[in-house]
């Protein structure tokens, strides 16, 4: 019992710092599509700028640490080259989009990662799923498939130039994401947090730099760079900085499960800035999908809860099984009781 009591203090603290976490994950990430969207709305078609100094920043600051430590490199060079491709790409999809949709349905469409990172995870890193789980994450889905119905239902109103174009765009940045984030659990666990967040920043920014020199350099160029023009990209640097260096930390700590459910509070907050910020009109379907996609991830949050307690509670019966075959036995394979066992010694005693 003071085992068990003792397993569930610790997962109640790692649970309470995941929540933390995921929370301060959420306002940054809101935060940076606020970010993204202004630099959009200043006529700026540049998506692979929007980060390319965070990633330089990981760089320079966790690649610094890993030059004082003079640590050897625990994973492959390549490994860590791929996923920034990756990284990169789907930040640019998702900054893309922003150009055809509205913020709050690329919010809502990140959602899509939930179910790309299940089926990732189960394919390569062996983690199996319920029935509960399943469920959870097929409503995700009917959320998701409602935010694009909404944007087709309001037409103009759904803030873009062509939102079908964005919610598709975004879906296929969202799966990108998935097999980043897939990827970057896997690294975090099995090589070192450091190692990741300097080499993600350093293939990520190469990637960014050679992308926007082909792509975006003219387009950068053009602009009349000013306050209101640098300050968005500085926000957006430090925004990616601590948002990927908090991801590591929560992945390790409470796995991608935690992270997802975080996502849910990013699309509650982008809501409240169109509306209230930009004086949007939101459509009612917008609500509806809101809502049920907060069903889905609170099924798939709670089937996750019940396996780790399921955990916990293996823990404490192997425990048991071990402090039962310390106890003494009879002839006839029976555990001897105190008493008699008190009896017996005494008997020794007075031979």
């Amino acid at each position: 019992m003071v085992c068990f009591n003792f397993i569930e203090m610790i997962k109640k603290k790692k649970t309470l710092i995941g929540l933390v976490l995921g929370q301060i994950l959420s306002l940054i990430l809101t935060s940076n599509g606020f970010a993204a969207s202004q630099i959009v709305r200043k006529g700026i078609n540049a998506p692979t700028s929007h980060s390319f100094l965070g990633y330089l920043l990981l760089a320079i600051v966790y690649g610094g640490i890993m030059l004082y430590r003079r640590s050897p490199i625990k994973a492959k060079w390549y490994h860590y080259f791929l996923l920034a491709l990756v990284d990169v790409e789907a930040n640019f999809l998702i900054a893309k989009a922003y150009q055809y949709t509205s913020m709050t349905s690329i919010m809502l469409l990140d959602c899509w990662a939930i179910p790309c990172v299940l089926v990732l995870t189960w394919v390569f890193l062996k983690t199996k799923y319920r029935l509960m789980k399943i469920g959870g994450v097929v409503i995700c889905i009917v959320g998701v498939v409602m935010v694009v119905f909404s944007d087709v239902h309001a037409g103009d109103r759904a803030g873009g130039s062509n939102p079908v174009k964005g919610d598709l765009i975004v879906v296929a940045g969202a799966t990108l994401y998935a097999v980043s984030n897939t990827c970057e659990e896997f690294l975090v666990t099995n090589a070192d947090r450091t190692e990741l967040m300097s080499f993600l920043g350093l293939f990520g920014a190469i990637i960014g730099a050679i992308q926007i020199s082909i792509f975006e350099r003219d387009e950068l160029k053009a602009v009349h760079w000013s306050t209101e023009t640098v300050l968005p990209y500085l926000g957006l640097a430090l925004g990616a900085f601590f948002f990927y260096s908090l991801l590591a930390v929560l992945l390790k700590t409470s796995g991608a499960a935690m992270f997802t459910l975080s996502l849910l509070t990013s699309d509650m907050w982008a809501v409240l800035i169109r509306t209230f910020a930009y004086h949007e009109k939101v459509d009612w379907l917008y609500y509806l999908a809101f809502a049920t996609t907060a069903i889905g991830l609170v099924i798939y949050s709670m089937k996750e809860k019940d396996q780790e307690e399921q955990r916990s509670v293996e823990v404490v019966e192997v425990v048991d099984v071990e402090a039962d075959q310390r106890k003494p036995y009879d002839k006839d394979g029976e555990p001897l009781s105190a008493s008699l066992i008190g009896a017996s010694n005494e008997a020794l005693t007075k031979a």
